[in-house]
């Protein structure tokens, strides 16, 4: 350690090296583990300097003991708030699970970029440890999300600290669609954004709509059988709805209380990726219930889409941006926008109208049906 100044850390490292060059395999364990409880005993009250100098002779250590004493250590520094941080990713990025495991699972060392790295480089069984942390970044979640099997997405999933972001709910999503398990537990997940849950919905199978049927006795007829009904039903569904939604609703209905909810405000929200908010101000703006700009806006194709902006008066650039935020998040296939813009270039605003109406009496005779 030639960047210290300090003497008796030299002597240590030079006394340490001297050992594990001349002696034994057992001498060798014998002189991690005195350094260990060294380190155990005092860690709450050593200085950064301190836990640097650890951190070197822990490193040091490593490079001379077998799996097993490497399993030890990991166990042992995992629960520590400050244990040595570089000693802790170099057993974190160890290619033996039973080595990286205990601190890819609970170790506070590990930040999010660590964890991304791991997640991204490691083998499934390190994405496993990483999914049973006790919380866990949307970041992190994203590249469980992208590159776990079937048993870390379910282990991510009913993790109660797990975060996901949109993408990854989007994700989720799509793995879920011939796994009804996963699909029940995304489905029952509170913070999953409404216009994916719907998508989940028109998705789902006969077994998925009785898992959440009898998960939410109290909305049992709410579980719909096919993409109308699920986009007409779902609104009362308390798991269809979350407080972003009723944040997002509120924040456009001030908006247009105040007189400034425009067709620029809409594209912003758009640019955003902020679904709740451009549709709920697509309804205002278009004068119908959110509720029907709602079920135009998770249609497949992007004719609903359409229609709304005409009614509005959008401009094709706007529109543009709505239909690569449906793409985006949806993670479909991207749309054919140039033949989009020659359709809503075409479209009158009249035959918008009708079609609006349509919409409307369709949901209105709905309950009735």
């Amino acid at each position: 350690m030639s960047s210290k100044v300090a003497s008796p850390s030299e002597s240590l490292l030079d006394e340490l090296q001297a050992t594990l060059t001349h002696g034994t395999v057992a001498r060798r364990v014998e002189t991690l583990r005195r350094v260990t409880d060294l380190f155990l005993n005092g860690a709450v009250d050593y200085s950064g300097e301190q836990i640097e100098l650890f951190d070197d002779v822990f490193q040091c250590l490593m490079l001379h003991i077998e799996a097993s004493a490497k399993a030890l250590l990991a166990n042992r520094l995992a629960p520590i708030d400050n244990a040595p941080p570089l000693t802790v990713r170099a057993l974190a990025f160890d290619d033996l699970i039973e080595v990286a495991a205990p601190v890819l699972s609970r170790s506070e060392r590990l930040d999010d970029d660590a964890l991304i790295e791991a997640a991204r480089s490691k083998s499934q069984a390190h994405l496993m440890a990483i999914s049973t942390r006790r919380v866990l970044s949307g970041a992190v979640t994203d590249v469980l999300v992208l590159r776990g099997n079937d048993e870390v997405i379910q282990s991510t999933v009913d993790n109660p600290g797990a975060e996901f972001s949109e993408r990854g709910f989007s994700r989720l999503v799509d793995r879920a669609e011939s796994n009804d398990n996963l699909a029940t537990c995304i489905g029952l997940h509170p913070t999953i954004p409404r216009h994916l849950y719907l998508r989940l919905l028109a998705k789902a199978s006969v077994t998925v709509r009785a898992r959440l049927e009898a998960a939410n006795p109290q909305h049992a007829a709410d579980v719909p059988i096919a993409l109308r009904e699920a986009t007409r039903l779902a609104r009362s569904s308390a798991s269809a709805i979350t407080q972003e939604t009723v944040i997002a609703h509120g924040l456009v209905k001030s908006l247009y209380d105040d007189g400034r909810l425009d067709e620029s405000q809409v594209a912003a929200f758009a640019d955003a990726s902020k679904f709740d908010e451009a549709n709920a101000a697509i309804a205002a703006l278009a004068n119908v219930p959110v509720s029907i700009a709602e079920q135009m806006m998770v249609e497949t194709r992007c004719e609903g889409v359409m229609i709304l902006a005409k009614v509005a008066g959008f401009s094709w650039s706007t529109v543009r941006a709505i239909i690569s935020m449906r793409d985006d998040l949806s993670g479909i296939k991207p749309t054919d926008l140039a033949a989009c813009k020659t359709t809503y270039e075409r479209l009158r605003p009249s035959t918008a109208q009708q079609v609006l109406r349509f919409h409307r009496m369709q949901q209105a005779s709905a309950p009735a049906a």
